[in-house]
């Protein structure tokens, strides 16, 4: 790291690493912009349902680039791999550099001309390598300000979808109808437009299935990533793990639901696999029309602190209007099950707001909500009041209200519930 400096490469990942993550790209481009000059960023990933592309730069390049030309250029490299040469980025072949990381999240840096040495590339993809790992846990985290931005994202992209498809299909259509009239006696001329016609539109659907792909994820692929993340959880443990999986074969859920699901398992079965005497665990989905349902039971004398991770996944699960209920019963074990609906409403305005909190700041709104004071949050966080106020201060900036009622009340029309 010779030519960027250890400590500056440290102190700029961890700048990188905080923050809101729709804004992770443009924080990236400005650590590497004084060693790898770049006139655009896009960071590619399918960790992010509500938003996959995270970018930095030229508006004419980072707005017009598409997800089939991304996933076209991942398609052809190795994980790990640097790739210095042209691509079709933004409508057209371009120089670039592209590092795919072997969690499969691509990086593309279009240069402005003067070629940047290989080992700062080399550099860059040990840097990238952090990145994209802090991005694929932030996501394995669910916070509900993630949930909640990628609900919104996701509910906006449907629906200009929605209206695309139907404005271009229904001139497609009229334009195949009319050339296929036997009233027009060019046959070539038909049959050439109708070619064309009947291209556009499968060109159409498979777009609309692509991003599609983004807000939706298989409830049997989504299972059978959850049983990869406990398997690597639970390596160091002698515990027998049922997973039962969904019968629901064909059945899909939003992206966010399925990112949710997994947080709560992964929850659960961490906390009751803290305690010394569970030797089971049995871990169901079930999946509805009406939703997911995540089922976790332990076989232990109950959970220790079930307070402890009621306040975990509450807020997980009620950003997208679910329910969760824990029963630790002292000898007869401990069940968590939360259900999350398939369709969840529609995000409110006011979640925009809460997407740029902290966790320590949502936490804090959620003891506003419910008409704490300072030194009673302080008591129950365990830690000094100043912090609180600090933090508070924080959430009257982020959420532009001018006082702690405002916040509530914001918090509270939100979807955030008053912490007990």
């Amino acid at each position: 790291m010779s030519e960027i400096g250890t400590e500056a490469v440290l102190d700029g990942l961890r700048n990188v690493l905080v923050g809101r993550l729709s804004d992770i790209g443009r924080r990236f481009s400005a650590i590497l912009a004084d060693t790898v000059p770049h006139t655009a960023l896009v960071i590619f990933t399918r960790e992010c349902t509500g938003r996959p592309r995270k970018v930095a730069g030229d508006p004419a390049i980072v707005d017009r680039v598409t997800i089939a030309e991304l996933d076209s250029l991942r398609a052809g490299l190795e994980h790990g791999q640097i790739f210095r040469g042209r691509a079709g980025i933004a409508g057209g072949p371009r120089e670039v550099y592209a590092i795919l990381d072997r969690s499969d999240t691509l990086l593309v840096i279009v240069p402005p001309g003067a070629p940047t040495r290989a080992p700062v590339l080399e550099t860059v993809r040990s840097m990238f390598g952090i990145v994209a790992t802090g991005i694929q846990l932030q996501v394995q985290g669910a916070s509900p300000a993630y949930l909640a931005e990628s609900r919104a994202a996701s509910a906006e992209r449907a629906r200009t979808i929605a209206e695309l498809t139907e404005v271009h299909a229904t001139t497609l259509e009229t334009l195949l109808s009319t050339l296929r009239s036997d009233d027009l006696d060019d046959s070539r001329a038909r049959t050439a437009a109708r070619e064309t016609a009947s291209s556009a539109l499968i060109k159409l659907r498979t777009a609309v299935d692509s991003h599609r792909e983004f807000s939706e994820e298989s409830v049997v692929t989504a299972f059978a990533r959850l049983r990869g993340e406990l398997r690597g959880l639970l390596r160091h443990r002698d515990l027998d793990v049922t997973l039962v999986e969904p019968h629901s074969a064909g059945s899909t859920v939003p992206g966010e639901v399925a990112h949710a699901a997994r947080a709560v398992a992964r929850g659960a079965v961490l906390a009751m696999s803290g305690q010394a005497d569970v030797t089971r665990i049995r871990v169901a989905w079930t999946c509805t029309e009406a939703g997911l349902t995540v089922d976790v039971r332990g076989d232990g004398h109950g959970l220790a602190d079930a307070d402890d991770l009621d306040r975990q996944l509450r807020p997980r699960v009620e950003t997208l209007s679910g329910t969760v209920e824990i029963e630790a019963t002292d000898g007869w074990g401990t069940r968590v099950v939360a259900v999350l609906p398939a369709h969840a409403p529609s995000t409110p305005t006011s979640h925009h707001a809460l997407a740029d909190l902290a966790p320590r700041e949502a936490e804090v709104l959620g003891h506003l909500v419910a008409g704490r004071r300072n030194r009673a949050i302080a008591e129950r966080l365990g830690v000094s009041e100043s912090t609180v106020k600090f933090h508070v201060a924080g959430v009257l900036r982020k959420l532009d209200v001018a006082t702690r009622a405002e916040a509530a009340a914001l918090g509270g029309e939100a979807g955030i519930r008053p912490i007990a």
